[in-house]
């Protein structure tokens, strides 16, 4: 099943069981309702950002959303090419892979980006619960955190509690390669 079918089956089970309507949902997440629709009907991926401000409501780590038992794996081996991957064209202009898609209930996400030159996270500074890692493989990365601005060139790398505003802008003459690692929401 694909990823977009996996995360609205689940996003619109959970809703549903908890008795809410997509506009309640959409308060509370502080996601448009018209999102929330889209998602549910496979029509599309939420960003990391906004699937952590689902999962929030439903005290959910974000990998509920993402992985079906059967086809989870305690060891996860994969290699270039082979990777689920997701474009980001609207909202950060980015290229993913993930790292971690497969692995049974992970305490962390980890992708490799490819961050095309002049792609950014967009004007919004963005917040959420948990911890970021940052290692920049190739070309350069400006992160901008609580107002502190950080270069990152090749072989660099930022951690920061993502609670704090941050927001982060390719500023290099080419793409920008990084492997962007979060620690996700999770209930104990």
């Amino acid at each position: 099943m694909k990823l977009k079918k996996i995360v609205g089956k689940k996003l619109k089970a959970i809703r549903l069981k908890q008795g809410l309507t997509i506009q309640e949902l959409a308060l509370r997440s502080r996601v448009s309702s018209n999102m929330i629709s889209r998602v549910e009907r496979g029509l599309t991926i939420p960003s990391v950002q906004i699937l952590m401000k689902l999962a929030e409501v439903f005290e959910k780590s974000i990998n509920y959303f993402v992985e079906e038992v059967i086809t989870t794996h305690e060891v996860v081996f994969s290699s270039p090419g082979q990777r689920d991957t997701t474009v980001y064209d609207d909202e950060f202009n980015m290229h993913t892979e993930s790292f971690t898609s497969g692995l049974r209930d992970p305490q962390f996400m980890a992708f490799l980006c490819t961050v095309p030159k002049g792609g950014s996270s967009g004007r919004q500074q963005m917040y959420h619960p948990g911890d970021e890692l940052i290692v920049l493989l190739e070309g350069q990365l400006q992160v901008t955190i609580a107002g502190e601005s950080y270069l990152l060139e090749a072989g660099d790398s930022l951690s920061f509690k993502s609670h704090l505003p941050h927001r982060w802008d390719n500023i290099g003459d080419d793409q920008a390669k990084v492997i962007w690692t979060l620690s996700p929401f999770t209930t104990i």
